[in-house]
């Protein structure tokens, strides 16, 4: 009599031989051609395999049982059996070893197992992800994608039909936990498949559908060792009913959806007749839908899968269609979809790339903004103070310094670093050129500023001792010209690679010292400015002098110059002296100002003297002509007329005739008097007689 339990163990030992292969050859196969996710599928497998083991212990033990049973069973019956036997055969329990190693097996064994698998699961994927990430992993140099292909869809192809066995075997009661087994190497079939499409997309210079398999795959590996760790937790809680079967918690009910559809449905089922109170899966349209699901799903995709001949190009895009790796061409030139709805044949025949080529975009020079963390956009600063930090992360930018204290000898070269926070804007003007000449030209264009910014820093000029230099600064008013100059180079270094883009603006607002020593350079530039405002000051007084002496700033310079001229003509010159004296006097008298001034006092004072002395000159000769006929009348009428001028005119005269030879002395007081004398009262009348 065969064991029923030896066809489980035999195809869980297949399994476990063949899961072990295949995680063998995706391992090596994974590491020879640098694709990351082929070794990682090899992890995966080594997951499958390791359920496997679990299993053909299990199927093992129960083919003991099963064996220790049926000798049970054969000595009961036997009617030969010695005295001795027959008591022991009364004692089933003396010879149930394999079947009590069973039960040992099932309720402690098998969930410390599950355990462990759960652990690598998780443990294996986190560390596929960390090696995804990792600054050290550098670049990996992959080869023969196809070839990687055609062994993955091998693998593929073997192992589903081994999970279909598998599967198909569970069906019975008695082999259900060879359910997780074909759930796992399903899902083993699954990933390959998928890894072989986008191997063969690698082929076609389309590797982005690897990049994300290579992070899917560790995902799905944490997120199923986190299942089984959940279920070990609820299996320590669930009740277990003799004769019923309890699920191992390594048997994924996710992997479950997709090797057992239809026992998703009973489990809704089940459930939707136990909410509503009667047997909702009995119904017309719940049989129609059991019935009819697959044709629906299978439509539904072919509907998803026909949509991918249809492409919306927006208002400000363009699009290049691609059949089999090579784009749609029209008279030897690339042939440009503009905004509309685009026609093509179906996905992979004809892949569409659409770019924003009427969009300004920008790139981050010297600094990573701070992100929005409702948005994810970045955050513009309304200030931009040199003292404060304006962004997440700021670079510095390396100046030739002109001023340092570091000896020549010493071989070093002065530097200034400053902070350089730099937007540039760019348009796509070509989007051929963009998408083909370079693998990323984002990043090259990146560079390209880079270049351009350092190239120019090396001649740049950040010392401001002088007002001057602050026109010439990147820190003041420079940054005009640095802007132009850095537009200029970048334009033409992208269109020397041909990028294809179309450098729209070069924002230089954002350079300034770094934090630390912000505060002093404020203070230089506050004493140059200071400076400054004192020669401005020292320039407006000058100014204003000049014009109030001539008129006019460059008048006084020609009277200036004209003077000096003068001056530095020889004196044996005197005709040219001559000359320039004249022209100096003409210039003197065209002048406004105080020279006007002065010189028209001058002239009036000159005629008032002149004219005066001619006065006096013809007076005095028309009173030299009386005084030689009378000198003595002519003294005395000159004398007279002294009294009649105007100061002595009101004044009281006294004339006293006295002989000159009188020895008489005559006093005379000719002060006035405020109150008069008795003596000096006249006019008094006698009193009237009666």
């Amino acid at each position: 009599m065969a064991l029923s339990s030896n066809r489980a163990r035999n195809l869980s030992a297949a399994l476990l031989t063949v899961g072990t292969f295949f995680f063998i050859i995706t391992l090596v196969l994974g590491t020879w051609s640098g694709f990351f996710a082929v070794s990682s599928i090899g992890f995966y497998l080594l997951t499958t395999a390791l359920i496997c083991f679990v299993l053909l212990i299990q199927f093992h033990l129960r083919t003991l049982a099963e064996q220790e049973k049926l000798d049970t069973s054969r000595l009961a019956s036997d009617n030969k059996t010695d005295t001795i036997f027959a008591e022991q055969a009364r004692q089933p329990g003396l010879f149930a070893v394999a079947q009590k190693r069973l039960t040992i097996l099932e309720k402690w064994f098998i969930p410390i197992l599950a355990a462990i698998i759960a652990a690598y699961q998780v443990g294996i994927g986190i560390i596929l992800l960390y090696s995804l990430r990792s600054p050290f992993s550098g670049e990996v140099v992959t080869r023969q994608p196809l070839l990687c292909a055609v062994f993955l869809i091998t693998i593929a192809f073997t192992a589903f039909l081994l999970s279909r066995y598998a599967t198909g075997m569970s069906t019975e009661a008695k082999f259900k936990p060879m359910r997780a087994a074909g759930s796992s190497m399903l899902g083993s079939a699954v990933l390959c498949f998928v890894v072989a499409i986008c191997l063969a997309l690698v082929q076609f210079k389309f590797p982005t559908p690897i990049k994300v398999a290579s992070y899917i795959i560790p995902i799905l590996l944490i997120l199923l060792g986190a299942e089984t760790a959940v279920n070990v937790v609820l299996d320590i809680y669930r009740p277990r009913i003799k004769g019923q079967y309890s699920r191992a918690a390594f048997d994924s009910r996710l992997l479950g959806i997709i090797s057992e559809p239809g026992e998703v449905l009973h489990t809704v089922a089940g459930a939707i007749d136990y909410q509503f109170g009667f047997k909702v899966s009995q119904t017309w349209f719940y049989q129609l839908l059991e019935r009819a699901i697959t044709p629906l799903v299978l439509l539904s995709a072919l509907v998803l899968y026909l949509l991918s001949t249809m492409v919306v190009v927006n208002s400000e895009e363009q699009a290049i269609v691609e059949r089999f790796g090579n784009p749609l061409t029209d008279t030897n030139e690339v042939r440009l979809y503009g905004p509309g709805i685009l026609w093509k044949m179906p996905w992979p025949i004809d892949i569409a790339y659409k770019y924003p080529t009427e969009k300004v975009r920008e790139i981050h020079i010297g600094y990573q903004p701070k992100l929005d963390p409702k948005t994810g956009l970045p955050v513009s600063e309304a200030q931009l103070i040199w003292g404060k930090k304006h962004y997440e992360e700021e670079y510095d930018l390396i100046v030739a310094s002109s001023q340092s204290d570091i000896e020549p000898s010493a071989g070093v070269v002065p530097v200034s670093l400053v902070k350089a926070n730099i937007p540039v804007q760019y348009k796509i003007k070509n989007l051929y050129d963009f998408m083909y000449n370079h693998s990323e030209p984002e990043k090259l264009l990146e560079a390209i500023c880079y270049g351009e910014l350092a190239k120019y820093g090396a001649s740049a000029k950040v010392e401001v001792d002088s007002p001057q230099d602050l026109q010439t600064s990147i820190l003041g008013a420079g940054r005009e010209k640095a802007k132009q100059v850095l537009t200029e180079g970048i334009q033409a270094r992208a269109d020397q690679q041909g990028l294809g883009v179309e450098i729209v603006f070069v924002g230089l607002q954002g350079i300034h010292p770094p934090v630390d020593v912000a505060a002093d350079y404020q203070k230089v530039i506050a004493a140059v400015q200071q400076k400054e405002a004192a020669v401005l000051d020292a320039q407006g007084f000058l100014n204003n002098i000049l014009c109030n002496l001539a008129g006019s700033v460059n008048y006084a310079e020609q009277l200036y110059k004209l003077a000096l001229k003068l001056e530095q003509a020889p004196q044996s010159d005197s005709k040219n002296r001559e000359q320039l004296t004249e022209q100096l006097d003409r210039s003197f008298a065209g002048a406004s100002g105080d020279i006007f001034k002065t010189l028209a006092e001058a002239k009036s004072y000159a005629y008032e003297k002149a004219t005066l002395s001619e006065a006096d000159s013809k007076r005095f000769a028309d009173q030299l002509k009386p005084y030689l006929v009378a000198k003595d009348i002519y003294r005395e009428n000159l004398r007279l007329e002294v009294f009649e001028d105007e100061p002595l005119r009101k004044i009281r005269k006294y004339v006293i005739i006295a002989d000159p030879n009188d020895s008489q002395v005559f006093i005379v007081d000719v002060k006035e008097k405020l109150t008069p004398g008795l003596y000096d009262i006249t006019g008094l009348e006698a009193p009237e007689e009666q």
